[in-house]
C-alpha cells in the first residue's frame, strides 16, 4: 500500500488522515499541536512525528504528502525550510495540498516541488466535517494528468467525487466557484425559510414539496431543518467562510470578476462575526432575518 504523511489534523485533516490508515495506507501524521497527533495514533494506529520534515522522511520516505492546513501563509510554513515537508520528500514522491488557499500560492508550491522532482497536486475539498468523517468529500484537483492518476486511488479513501479539472491552481480556482455557489445559495435558502415562516406555511411540508424540484440543493438538504430548529453549532465555520471569500475577491481583482452578491453575503458574514458568531456554522445567516 502507498506510506503516506498527513499535516494538518484541524477537523477536516483528522478523520481524513483516519481513512488513509483505514485504508490500509500506513500513515504517519504531523500537527502543530502535538497532542492532537498523539490522540490520532491512540485512535487509529499509524505514527507521528516532531516536524512536517520527519513526517515525511518516516519509515524511508513517504509515496504521497497531504497536507490540509489554514491558509497561505500556514501551507508555507509546513512545506518550505529545514523542517518542512519538501526537505524530507524524495525524488518520485507526490505532494497533495488540501488546503483552501489561493491559486498563486499552489503554483509557488508546485514550482519548488518540481524542482526537487515531486510532484504536486491542489486539491481543495468540499463537504464540510461530516463530509471529512463520512469519507464522502468533493475534491477538486489541478495538476499533470499522470500525477494525479497515481494519487487518486490514495484519496479515494475519503472521497465521493475526485475530479482533475486542469492544470495546477485550477483546483483552487475550482474551489472559489464552490464558495461563490455556497454563499448566494445559504442566503437565498434564508430568505425562502424565513418568507415560508411569516406566510405561517408549514415548512417540512414546503420542503417536502420543492425539494426534489428546481430549488433542490444539498444546502436545503443538509440545512434547511437545521436552520428552522436554529441549530448553528457544527459545519463550516463563518470565520473560514469570510477567509474564503478575501481569496475569492483577490482572485476577482485580478481577473476582473463582479461579484456583488457574494461581496453582500461577504458583509453579512462580517456583521455575524461582530455579534459573536463567527464559529457558527454559515447558515447562520438566516439569523439576520429574524426579528428576536
Amino acid at each position: 500500500m502507498t506510506r503516506c504523511t498527513f499535516v494538518g489534523l484541524g477537523v477536516m485533516g483528522y478523520p481524513m488522515a483516519g481513512h488513509l490508515q483505514a485504508a490500509g495506507h500506513p500513515t504517519t501524521v504531523y500537527n502543530r499541536t502535538a497532542s492532537k497527533a498523539e490522540a490520532w495514533v491512540a485512535e487509529h494506529g499509524g505514527a507521528r512525528a516532531d516536524t512536517p520534515e520527519a513526517a515525511a522522511s518516516a519509515s524511508g520516505g513517504a509515496d504521497v504528502v497531504l497536507v490540509c492546513v489554514g491558509n497561505d501563509d500556514d501551507l508555507r510554513s509546513v512545506v518550505f525550510g529545514e523542517t518542512g515537508v519538501l526537505a524530507g520528500m524524495s525524488e518520485g514522491a507526490v505532494l497533495v495540498d488540501h488546503t483552501t488557499a489561493s491559486a498563486a500560492v499552489a503554483r509557488e508550491v508546485a514550482e519548488a516541488a518540481a524542482a526537487q522532482g515531486v510532484g504536486f497536486v491542489d486539491a481543495p475539498v468540499s463537504g464540510g466535517q461530516a463530509g471529512a468523517e463520512n469519507g464522502q468529500l468533493s475534491i477538486m484537483c489541478g495538476g499533470d494528468p499522470d500525477v494525479f492518476a497515481g494519487i487518486e486511488p490514495v484519496i479515494d479513501a475519503y472521497a465521493r467525487a475526485t475530479v482533475l479539472v486542469g492544470p495546477v491552481g485550477h483546483g483552487q480556482l475550482t474551489k472559489m466557484v464552490n464558495q461563490i455557489c455556497i454563499g448566494g445559495l445559504i442566503q437565498g435558502l434564508s430568505e425562502a425559510l424565513d418568507f415560508g415562516r411569516r406566510a405561517g406555511l408549514d415548512e417540512e411540508k414546503v420542503l417536502e414539496a420543492i425539494g426534489q424540484g428546481a430549488s433542490g440543493s444539498w444546502q436545503m438538504d443538509n440545512r434547511a431543518r437545521t436552520m428552522l430548529d436554529r441549530k448553528f453549532d457544527y459545519g463550516f465555520a463563518i470565520d473560514w467562510m469570510r477567509k474564503d471569500f478575501g481569496i475569492v475577491f483577490d482572485e476577482a481583482g485580478r481577473i476582473g470578476a463582479t461579484l456583488p452578491v457574494t461581496a453582500m453575503v461577504d458583509q453579512f458574514y462580517a456583521r455575524l462575526q461582530r455579534l459573536g458568531h463567527g464559529r457558527s456554522d454559515t447558515s447562520t445567516l438566516i439569523e439576520l432575518l429574524r426579528d428576536d
